[in-house]
């Protein structure tokens, strides 16, 4: 009985922990994007019906686009990349941060509903933390000035600051958080990384030789498409967000 005590408070511990990671996120996107708004005169809502029909259309996409996961042969099974940042990056440069924050929140509900976890959560606040830290540099970096020189720019910020994020949270919070919540030492996920790559040994070598190279390949390839597609698209969604 106190055992299963003990793991529902840890588990509701867990829970208010992401919750407040969401609100930290969304109130630095708010004020981002209503600085960015004072700068150029702009009085419009940073949310519309309009924007908000598009931010739930690039979530569903994003939602599907997470269920396909590719594993990398560097890291740990539950470790893969996928592509779900594409739409949410995409969504960020034509609406702002906060559209690209709404986006990755509503991504991981609708694929807790599609999937459920496999993770305890982790796995979901993960995704969500660090894919935001890769949407807000870009976010801010482009709205600054909307040139695809800036675009780039705010790719590659992006990319690096989530590499370090993620290499920083996972080894500070999330690898110890997956231990505890599931019941298991430490040493036993390094082991994981271990049995794949021998230089693993403990934490810091585990975030830098499995953690950092993953974050920084899909920051990567998400940039590379975005930047490849992005015009292509941007009519579309200029268009639906100016029709009567």
């Amino acid at each position: 009985m106190n055992g299963l005590m003990k793991s529902v408070t840890e588990n509701v511990i867990f829970l208010l922990e992401f919750l407040a990671v969401i609100v930290a996120i969304f109130l630095v996107a708010y004020i981002a994007e209503k600085l960015e708004k004072k700068k150029t005169g702009d009085t419009q809502r940073i949310l519309t019906t309009k924007k908000i029909a598009v931010i739930g259309m690039c979530s569903a996409i994003a939602a599907i686009l997470m269920l396909f996961e590719i594993p990398v042969p560097f890291a740990p099974g539950f470790y893969k990349i996928d592509f779900s940042e594409l739409p949410a990056l995409i969504g960020t440069f034509a609406y702002g941060p906060v559209a690209g924050v709404m986006i990755e929140l509503c991504k991981i509900v609708l694929k807790l509903v599609m999937k459920g976890t496999s993770t305890a959560f982790v796995g979901e606040l993960a995704n969500f933390a660090v894919g935001c830290s890769f949407l807000l540099p870009a976010a801010v970096i482009y709205l600054w000035k909307k040139t695809k020189k800036n675009a780039v720019l705010g790719c590659v910020a992006g990319t690096l600051v989530m590499t370090i994020i993620g290499t920083s949270f996972n080894a500070v919070y999330l690898l110890p958080k997956f231990a505890q919540l599931f019941g298991m030492p430490l040493d036993a996920i390094i082991g994981m990384g271990t049995a794949i790559n021998p230089a693993i040994t403990n934490v810091s070598s585990f975030v830098i030789c499995a953690v950092a190279p993953l974050n920084l390949l899909k920051g990567t390839l998400v940039s590379i498409i975005t930047l490849l597609v992005y015009k292509k698209i941007s009519p579309v969604l200029k268009d639906t967000k100016t029709r009567p």
